[in-house]
């Protein structure tokens, strides 16, 4: 792209580059490419051709790149003499942003914004066209045939178009803007659409010589936008002006109207009329005046704006109606301002006035009513005797709630003596209904009393009766802190003596016996500790039959009743000969898995060894040159019968795994193979020596096919046991190059890579033995190619161009000649006969195409 772009200005000078990297490095190029796309002549170059001479060129033309405001980032002249693609690379598309893009403007927007703007409003009008950026919005084709239709309709049919077909848009307009605009072809039609994320670099450079080329068409445009933006500009400022006027007309209007309501001072006999008159004030401030200030504000801000607009396009100032300033506008917003103060003031002395003697009797209510509220049943609380039947925890949270009671109490005395002094207060103020506030008074300080007496005689009464419940107290949290534990220990001896145990080993239900023995030696002290707890229990029945105490339940501490742990006990003496019984099955089972696992081991110890040890011999065999491929067959072969007489030890050993499977056996110590292991083993034994025949087979194959002796075929073999370093069989890449190298072979990377694309065609970077003898059999063998098939074929013909039926039953044996006859096609050429066969093409076509 940058090279199309580099020769779109070389050739208004009449030449041109090939090589962007190349042709720049002498500077004489970059400096004619500069003044050509500048219109400006730069300094004399240098013609010399030493180094010195190209850096002192180069540098001229960077010199006037920076001259023209453009930072070089990075890039020296050095690098461009000695051919440095990369830096040439920045080196062109800074000169093109800055000769093509950068002056690119398009409504305020300039550089790639511009260009990007100007190509989003050329293609506004096609629906199927969006222009977001400059890679993957151009890959369909539409962009570029959008651009040129808008401007040249008359080149492009746009609506046989298909998005669907993006190689036939892009063509179509790269060579449509080649042949009638002059924008030399920039970009290939299949790089753009086989590229995920086409470059942007190369979009823009190419899209840019769009906008230059349509630039006419563009200063025509730029002319009516400026004419419309104009008119627009007049529109709104006399729009403004029209709106300032009703604006202002309605403001003052409403202000005028407003003022005499404020101004009115007539008192109103009752508070309700008076608050009637506050809360028609308040919605005037709340809802009719705020609106009016924010017109007020945004009539200013209108002027102010207006004026501003005027200004900066040349026009006269805006001069209101008469009246209609805005210092007209805030004298009268004053005047609202000063009415309204007033009449605020004058409102609330008149309700404050009225609403003395209504705050102190409706204060005494609301304090009356919410101290009678909470001494509601107070009195019937504190008459209750539920303390009778109550525990000692219930008897001590009793008292901490009475003490609580208490101290609310105390917390209300001031609101008594406030209601007491409020009605006080309006007997002085002579206040009208003053007899029901006495007696409302009176009967709260006659039950406040009440309620002190009733308070203490309950306290007494609670004390009492908690020293009474603290000594069955102390009994219950005795029995409570011995029973828990000892409930404890039976039921966790109940678990433990129903426990399902899992075990796999002699050890594992010897230490599951030994433990139940250990168990069983505790039973003695554990009865004992029964008996004490209940004796406790005992004790405290005798307390509260002597005292005659109402207990008002059972133990607080604990649940456990001696009903429940005479039942566990006789429960846990039942479940230890059952243990005894199952512990005996299991260890007799375990017996029998552990002869299982013996038996298995014993096999199995020497199965696996012996599979490892044919494994290892049948990979010396195959590596190894004793003797004759044919020996090798034949040492392979008894191996192959010694191991197939070996199956019956391992269908015996599938036999023992199968019983251990039923036993559930899990793991063997006797040995670390398994079943598994040796089933891989077989296996990989069985398809190992299977393979290794087949290869030395193959080899004797290709020894005899290809003519080579039992030596050359020892030497390969050497050969490639010494570089297959790993030892498994397959040599890598690099191993390969240094066999070849060993071998006199003296090859580059493309020689290197046509005989790994032969050695390895399915390209698994590893070279086999076989592919190994295949390709130095090629190498070395005088083998028939499809020239000499074709000769031998032309003596048989009499050195004709082809060879009749009777010709070829004539001179080769039936069959052969029959193979030839059903396969060749016709011959066609000017000079055939009857039953003319072509045997040329089938030559080639029996070494196929990688001979061709």
């Amino acid at each position: 792209t940058f090279t199309a772009w580099c020769n779109s200005h070389l050739r208004k000078a009449g030449t041109q580059i090939e090589n962007i990297e190349e042709d720049f490095r002498d500077g004489l190029k970059l400096m004619l490419l500069l003044e050509v796309i500048s219109g400006e002549r730069l300094a004399k170059p240098e013609r010399g051709k030493m180094r010195v001479h190209k850096i002192s060129n180069v540098n001229k033309a960077l010199d006037f790149i920076a001259s023209k405001g453009v930072k070089l980032v990075s890039i020296g002249a050095e690098e461009i003499v000695d051919g440095n693609v990369k830096m040439t690379l920045g080196m062109i598309w800074t000169i093109i942003l800055r000769f093509a893009i950068q002056d690119i403007s398009v409504e305020e927007t300039s550089a790639k914004e511009g260009l990007l703007l100007w190509c989003q409003r050329k293609t506004a009008p096609y629906k199927n066209v969006n222009i977001q950026n400059f890679h993957i919005s151009w890959k369909d084709g539409l962009g570029f045939c959008a651009l040129i239709h808008r401007h040249r309709p008359e080149l492009i049919d746009y609506g046989k178009l298909r998005k669907d077909d993006p190689l036939t848009n892009l063509n179509t307009a790269f060579d449509v803007a080649e042949k009638y605009l002059d924008i030399p072809k920039m970009l290939d039609a299949e790089d753009v659409i086989g590229t995920l994320r086409p470059d942007e670099k190369a979009i823009m450079t190419y899209v840019s010589c769009y906008y230059h080329a349509f630039s006419g068409a563009q200063k025509a445009e730029t002319a009516a936008n400026r004419i419309c933006k104009v008119l627009a500009v007049n529109q709104e400022n006399e729009q403004l002006m029209e709106d300032y006027e009703k604006l202002a007309s309605d403001l003052l209007e409403w202000i005028r109207r407003t003022i005499p309501w404020l101004e009115n001072r007539a008192p109103e006999n009752t508070m309700q009329a008076m608050q009637q008159k506050l809360e028609d004030f308040r919605d005037y401030r709340r809802l009719h005046k705020p609106p009016k200030v924010q017109e007020k504000c945004q009539l200013e801000i209108n002027f102010n704006t207006l004026q501003t607009k005027l200004r900066l396009s040349n026009r006269p100032a805006f001069m209101p109606s008469e009246g209609k300033m805005v210092s007209d506008i805030n004298n009268a917003w004053g005047g609202l301002e000063q009415a309204e103060k007033g009449y605020e003031e004058w409102l609330l002395n008149e309700i404050r006035r009225l609403e003395r003697l209504d705050h102190l009797a409706e204060k005494f209510r609301q304090k009356a009513s919410i101290h009678e509220s909470w001494t509601d049943g107070k009195e019937a609380m504190l008459q209750q005797k539920d303390y009778e039947t109550a525990t000692l925890s219930e008897i001590k949270a009793l008292l901490k709630k009475h003490e609580a009671f208490e101290s609310d109490l105390a917390a209300h005395q001031d609101r008594v003596e406030q209601i007491a002094a409020i009605a006080q207060e309006l007997n002085e103020l002579d206040y009208y209904d003053s007899p029901s506030v006495n007696a409302r008074c009176q009967k709260i300080c006659d039950q406040w009393d009440n309620l002190g007496a009733l308070t203490q005689k309950r306290r007494e009464a609670l004390e009492r009766t908690e020293k009474l419940l603290e000594t069955i107290d102390q009994l219950y949290l005795e029995y409570a802190k011995r029973a828990a534990p000892f409930n404890n220990w039976m039921e966790g001896a109940m678990e433990d003596l129903q426990d399902t145990f899992i075990v796999h080993t002699i050890e594992e239900i010897q230490g599951l016996t030994t433990a139940h023995e250990q168990f069983k030696a505790t039973l003695p002290d554990a009865d004992k500790e029964r008996q004490a707890i209940l004796g406790i229990h005992n004790e405290v029945s005798k307390i509260v039959q002597t005292y005659h105490v109402n207990m008002a339940g059972t133990n607080p501490y604990t649940t456990i009743t001696p009903h429940e742990i005479n039942g566990k006990w006789e429960h846990v003496r039942q479940l230890v000969p059952r243990r005894d019984q199952a512990l005996m099955e299991e260890h007799a089972r375990q017996q029998q898995n552990e002869r299982l696992r013996k038996q298995f081991g014993a096999q199995a110890n020497v199965i696996g060894p012996w599979i490892q040890t044919k494994m290892e011999e049948i990979g010396r065999i195959s590596i190894e040159m004793h003797g004759t491929l044919e020996d090798q067959l034949n040492h392979l072969r008894q191996y192959e019968k010694s191991i197939v007489n070996y199956k019956p030890k391992i269908d015996q050993l599938e036999g023992d795994h199968q019983q251990i499977q039923e036993a559930l056996i899990f793991d063997n110590k006797h040995t670390n193979y398994t079943m598994e292991h040796i089933r891989v083993g077989w296996e990989q034994l069985l398809t190992t020596i299977a393979r290794t025949i087949n290869e030395v087979e193959n080899q004797i194959l290709t020894r005899d096919a290809k003519g080579i002796s039992q030596e050359q075929m020892n030497e390969f073999r050497a050969s490639f046991n010494h570089f297959d370093r790993k030892k498994t069989g397959m040599m890598d890449c690099e191993d390969f190059r240094a066999c070849l190298i060993s071998m006199g072979y003296n090859m580059g990377e493309a020689e290197f890579a046509r005989i790994m694309s032969i050695v390895d065609p399915n390209r698994l970077g590893v070279v086999t033995f076989q592919a190994f003898i295949d390709f130095m059999s090629r190498e070395t063998a005088d083998t028939d190619t499809a020239d000499q098939v074709m000769a031998s074929f032309k003596i048989l013909a009499g050195d004709k161009n082809y060879i009749t039926v009777d010709e070829l039953r004539r001179e080769l044996p039936p069959d052969q000649a029959e193979y030839c006859i059903a396969r060749m096609a016709p011959y066609s050429g000017r000079d055939a006969v009857p039953g003319a066969l072509d045997y040329m093409s089938f030559s080639t076509a029996l070494y196929g195409e990688s001979d061709l």
